[in-house]
């Protein structure tokens, strides 16, 4: 009921009066409050939200608060930073933000990169958009990669609200879910500085395998899996110090 409630006054706070009826049914039927209304808070700022990108979460904001620890702790300023499937562009945009850096950002969705852009110059932030598949159209090095990429199986239980509204190209994953995990991390040594962090948000249940996968490709690295505000295993963190 509190959560009916909240979308309520989501939709009073973002709709004009003469949207709010059509607005109702469309919460009634099924329809994520932030589609209907077109944005998302996120980590203080405000994004443009539509059907062709993730809704972000709370634990994406948790992503990006502990990313931005260990890079105060492990590097310098003036870094290059790339988001990996940067969907709205909310990582990319935040920690624009917060850190002294050069930005890149990946989408292989044409539909996804155009929300991200406007949502970059909404919140006044030079970021640069890139079309491509993970890592592919990269062309130099960097301090960090941070990607909260697609990571639930085919056949796994997902929420109606979610299946029927969400993009599946942002959702779902092959290999249990760990495609994208497995892609970034074999092939990321020719992107990476020496001194370097990747950064990742995973599923609860991907920790473990996740973490001895990193091992055989950063043996040396300090590999770190954390835990969102709910107690589940839900952050990858490789830092290379």
């Amino acid at each position: 009921m509190n959560n009916i409630k909240k979308e309520l006054e989501y939709l009073n706070k973002y709709l004009e009066k003469e949207k709010l009826e059509d607005g109702i049914r469309r919460l009634k039927n099924g329809e994520p409050v932030q589609y209907i209304v077109g944005n998302v808070d996120f980590y203080g700022l405000n994004f443009n939200v539509n059907k062709n990108v993730l809704i972000p979460r709370f634990e994406t904001e948790e992503l990006v608060e502990k990313t931005i620890k260990y890079i105060k702790k492990y590097l310098n300023n003036n870094i290059d930073i790339v988001d990996i499937g940067t969907g709205s562009g909310c990582i990319a945009i935040t920690l624009k933000k917060e850190l002294n850096c050069n930005m890149d950002a990946v989408d292989i969705s044409e539909k996804a990169l155009e929300v991200a852009k406007i949502n970059a110059i909404k919140n006044n932030v030079l970021v640069n958009f890139i079309k491509g598949d993970i890592l592919k159209p990269l062309i130099k090095k960097y301090d960090v990669i941070i990607s909260n990429p697609p990571y639930i199986r085919y056949d796994e239980e997902i929420m109606d609200i979610v299946k029927n509204n969400e993009p599946h190209l942002a959702l779902f994953a092959s290999d249990e879910g760990m495609f994208f995990y497995k892609e970034i991390i074999k092939n990321s040594k020719n992107y990476l500085k020496e001194k370097n962090i990747l950064a990742f948000e995973i599923g609860y249940e991907q920790g473990h395998y996740l973490e001895e996968y990193a091992r055989k490709y950063f043996p040396k690295a300090i590999i770190k899996i954390e835990k969102d505000l709910s107690n589940k295993d839900r952050f990858l963190f490789i830092i290379n110090n």
